[in-house]
């Protein structure tokens, strides 16, 4: 069992990302033409529900081709498979839907935090303007921490590998 390198996880993010920005792209786009009288006032009034219409829309959808492909027999997403990648517990063996619950969701919290943030710069909030860019520093820390920490370790886990108990393996 050999551990991915980072620089394969990088491109194999980088081809998942190519799925998210069609996915995105057609989303946003039938919205934008046929649901937008419908749509529209969710992103206007309330950043509550601004974000939550927008994790709906976007982050569930995603995190859950993420969920769902690195439980499954191939045991990673497009961008791993096609780079000869698959997710794997502590022990080399297929992922539960459980872990791989807790991998997506600790991988995409700077994601949504930074959408948290970017609402309530956009619509009125009871935060004031530091705090949301105390908050949005944050996520651009967390994103410089999980670009650093594969590199620290022999296994190129990073923070959501450690808390999840998996690794990204290279291998059939």
């Amino acid at each position: 069992m050999s551990y991915a390198p980072f620089r394969l996880r990088i491109y194999a993010f980088l081809l998942d990302y190519l799925v998210i920005v069609v996915y995105g792209i057609s989303v946003a786009g039938t919205i934008s033409f046929v649901f937008n009288p419908f749509i529209q006032p969710l992103f206007s009034h309330s950043p509550v529900i601004a974000e939550l219409t927008g994790f709906l829309i976007m982050t569930l959808p995603v995190s859950l081709y993420f969920i769902l492909c690195e439980q499954s027999k191939s045991q990673g997403t497009w961008g791993k498979r096609k780079l000869g990648l698959r997710v794997v517990n502590l022990e080399g063996a297929r992922i539960g839907i459980g872990r791989s619950i807790i991998r997506t969701a600790v991988k995409f919290l700077p994601w949504e935090v930074a959408h948290f943030g970017i609402w309530r710069l956009m619509l009125p909030t009871e935060f004031s303007e530091i705090t949301i860019f105390i908050i949005l520093n944050a996520v651009n820390a967390a994103i410089i921490l999980y670009l650093i920490f594969p590199l620290t370790n022999k296994q190129k886990k990073n923070v959501y590998d450690w808390v999840a108990g998996t690794r990204v393996i290279t291998g059939v």
